[in-house]
């Protein structure tokens, strides 16, 4: 399997990391859409998580030829009635940055008290061969959303993103720390289990 290559379906630079970080077990070389210059951007259409994960895997996996891994993932706030969610990276403009995000977030919530900010970050990885058979996983972490930015690892939401059971927010933990507790990490640690025998099965000839 020395020579097998998958594609992480992301142009991320964070999420590339992190996910080469949390497969790096694997026997496989990891690429991302960034060594792909040509590849067209493809529209995030489904209705949750799952379903745009799929939608992602399955397209780049069918452009490229690769096997494919691609998530979705997001902020579900209670007192929002699950906002961000889907929109999570879109959530204060298409074009919106991490900051703008975040301030957007901390606005809406800047009338709820401590107790009524929990929230819980999901991710549903899936993975994709270039006839578009899948599998999926799912992973989640929760917390609460802090009142203001602290910490400077991660990225996204992390550093509103509190941990009382460590008292600091994900953007204030270690990466070892995070990528052992985090929603991506749980999810991928699921998907590691599932991989030997998906790749067995995609890599058969058609």
């Amino acid at each position: 399997m020395t020579d097998l290559k998958i594609i992480i379906a992301t142009g991320n630079r964070g999420k590339v990391r992190e996910f080469r970080r949390l497969l790096g077990e694997t026997d496989a070389e990891f690429l991302s859409v960034n060594d792909f210059p040509d590849l067209v951007d493809l529209e995030e259409t489904g209705n949750s998580f799952e379903e745009n994960a799929v939608i992602k895997a399955c397209g780049t996996a069918r452009s490229t030829g690769l096997i494919s891994i691609a998530d979705d993932s997001g902020l579900v706030v209670d007192a929002l009635n699950g906002n961000p969610g889907i929109r999570s990276a879109r959530y204060a403009g298409e074009t919106a940055t991490d900051n703008e995000n975040i301030e957007k977030l901390l606005l809406s919530l800047a009338s709820v008290p401590y107790e009524k900010r929990t929230a819980h970050f999901v991710c549903v990885v899936a993975a994709a061969s270039r006839d578009e058979q899948f599998i999926t996983a799912t992973g989640k972490c929760s917390g609460y959303i802090s009142f203001e930015k602290s910490g400077n690892e991660g990225f996204g939401y992390d550093p509103v993103f509190y941990l009382p059971e460590f008292k600091r927010t994900m953007a204030e933990i270690s990466i070892d720390m995070k990528n052992s507790i985090s929603h991506r990490a749980l999810a991928v640690s699921k998907l590691k289990e599932l991989l030997p025998e998906f790749i067995a099965s995609a890599m058969q000839p058609w």
